[in-house]
């Protein structure tokens, strides 16, 4: 087990599962700059558990921004929406990439309220980005 309860096991099950990629902005473990983080999709603070169903990975600007949230308001539509939910929801369904492949952008009220709530396009996120491009490593073309 590990110092958060978490087996290893299940720990590799779910970076099998996410494709060692953050489950919402698609950041790869290989371009991370930290080992990608177990988190919590409805947060422990909030009701969420340890059990694997309630388990992703996500890079460290993911996860601490969203950190105890679970809802977020669309900015088009002004409706408060759950979050997106990387291990039960298509990623392609509820966010694309722009055309130059730098801004993650939401097709959904669901995608949209979880680019605004994450910050998904923070001034690091589009300079780090705009360098994975340049070098032929973004968008990514999945999901």
């Amino acid at each position: 087990m590990t110092s958060r309860g978490i087996s290893e096991a299940a720990i590799a099950r779910i970076r099998a599962a996410a494709e060692n990629r953050c489950g919402y902005c698609l950041t790869p473990q290989r371009f991370a700059m930290q080992v990608l983080e177990i988190e919590h999709i409805t947060p422990r603070a909030a009701g969420g558990t340890d059990d694997e169903e309630n388990l992703w990975l996500a890079c460290r600007l993911c996860n601490n921004a969203k950190g105890v949230k679970t809802h977020g308001d669309d900015p088009v539509t002004g409706r408060r929406v759950r979050l997106f939910n990387p291990r039960t929801q298509k990623w392609r369904r509820h966010f694309y990439w722009s055309d130059d492949g730098v801004r993650l952008m939401g097709r959904t009220t669901c995608g949209r309220a979880t680019v605004e709530a994450l910050n998904l396009n923070n001034e690091i996120a589009l300079v780090v980005r705009q360098n994975w491009v340049n070098a032929g490593w973004h968008p990514p073309d999945r999901r």
